[in-house]
């Protein structure tokens, strides 16, 4: 998806459109003109307004838009450890919406049909080795080094800058001899289409002993569960009946509090005198396809770039998806290097030059992702303990954040982008 957004982005800016680009990928094209299935599939992604502008730039956006998403304009977010609580509505920020919900499938045909005339698609391709220019000033010295990519069909390509978008466990990644920093979870996120016994325009989110289960709205009246939650409850998840897994939806964010309020009870009162959170509708029923489950993990890598190669999206970093941020990171990352791209054919620079490439790329998407992937991670782990005065604390956080429109302006601001 995120390889083909940045094809498509600079194939709308008339400095990059002329631009070769030979578009890599293991699975066969995507087919624009397959018709929506009349349940929405289970990958989602939650894409925010500065995502949207990005679609909208590349000409993708009538594709996206609903009726082939759903929009929410409200957020709701609580704690199963107590009354802390807090809401989002557009309307504070004098926003109609504050994103959009839609399937990956989707995103990837709405892209793949921006794609400019300058694009070759070889598709399916597996590589099966690469050659980049080293590090010193001698290897990189007039251009004259360009990258080569070997495909396992004996074809070679030579560019003059490789940029890899395959995903968390990148091969190209490891392939280029970039670092990470990762760890995993120990846990697993689960996705499912369900119906709601009434339509909403709210995304739901509660944190649960085992971790996050969110409840979005999706096209056609639908709604899409994003469970993470422990590998052995994943598993009991999928392998329930239907009816066994619409019940343990129903109890997990129907269910009163699992601790009864602490000491700061009485201050979450004076916070929120008379205000209670919203009660989400029933699910009623588990639609399409079965439930399934990846495993969560964050993964960063030291470097974005190295002479002639970048990485984008998920190679580049993974994040838990409590807050549906991944792919709007992603997106970040593409229009950062397109416009750095399109910067670099307007001055005459070299596109594979590495000091260009950390100027102009690595060096603001670090700075971005790392702010976004840190504050992430504390709040997978600030919402992990059930008991205690840590557990007291955070839903008195909750409320207070909830008591204050001028932090939640803040908050819904820095995460629309």
């Amino acid at each position: 998806m995120i390889g083909t957004a940045l094809a498509a982005a600079l194939g709308s800016n008339p400095l990059t459109s002329a631009m070769n680009i030979a578009l890599l990928d293991r699975q066969a094209p995507a087919k624009v003109d397959q018709r929506l299935s009349s349940v929405p599939e289970n990958r989602v992604s939650t894409i925010a307004p500065a995502t949207i502008r990005i679609l909208q730039q590349a000409g993708s956006w009538p594709h996206v838009q609903p009726p082939n998403s759903a929009a929410f304009s409200n957020m709701q977010v609580w704690d199963s450890a107590g009354t802390g609580h807090v809401e989002y509505h557009a309307d504070l920020l004098g926003a109609d919406i504050l994103g959009h919900v839609v399937e990956n499938s989707v995103l990837i045909r709405a892209l793949t049909q921006k794609l400019p005339a300058s694009v070759t698609s070889l598709q399916p391709a597996s590589v099966e080795a690469i050659h980049l220019p080293g590090f010193s000033s001698t290897e990189q010295q007039g251009g004259s080094q360009l990258a080569t990519v070997s495909l396992e069909d004996g074809r070679h390509i030579r560019t003059r800058l490789l940029v890899a978008a395959d995903g968390a466990r990148s091969r190209m990644r490891s392939l280029a001899k970039l670092r990470t920093v990762q760890w995993m979870y120990n846990q697993k996120g689960l996705v499912a289409t369900v119906r709601t016994a009434e339509p909403h325009a709210t995304a739901w989110q509660r944190f649960l002993p085992t971790g996050p289960l969110a409840l979005l709205p999706v096209r056609h009246g639908y709604s899409n569960i994003v469970w993470s939650t422990s590998p052995a409850h994943a598993a009991e998840l999928e392998a329930s009946s239907p009816a066994g897994f619409v019940a343990a939806v129903n109890e997990a964010l129907q269910t009163a509090p699992t601790q009864p309020s602490s000491g700061l009870a009485s201050m979450q009162s004076f916070l929120q005198p008379g205000k209670s959170m919203t009660v989400p509708p029933l699910v009623s029923e588990l639609a399409g396809d079965a439930p399934r489950s990846f495993p969560l993990a964050l993964c960063h890598a030291g470097r974005y770039v190295r002479p002639r190669f970048a990485l984008i999206g998920d190679a580049a970093h993974a994040v838990h998806p409590l807050a549906g941020q991944g792919v709007n990171l992603g997106f970040g990352d593409v229009h950062c290097l397109a416009q750095a791209l399109a910067a670099a054919s307007e001055s005459g620079t070299d596109i594979g030059s590495l000091a260009f490439l950390e100027e102009l790329y690595e060096r603001p998407r670090q700075q971005a992702n790392v702010t976004m992937m840190g504050g992430l991670d504390m709040l997978k782990r600030l919402f992990t303990p059930q008991q205690g005065m840590l557990a007291s604390f955070r839903n008195f956080g909750l409320d207070a954040v909830n008591a204050s429109p001028m932090m939640k302006k803040q908050i819904m601001s820095y995460a629309m982008g």
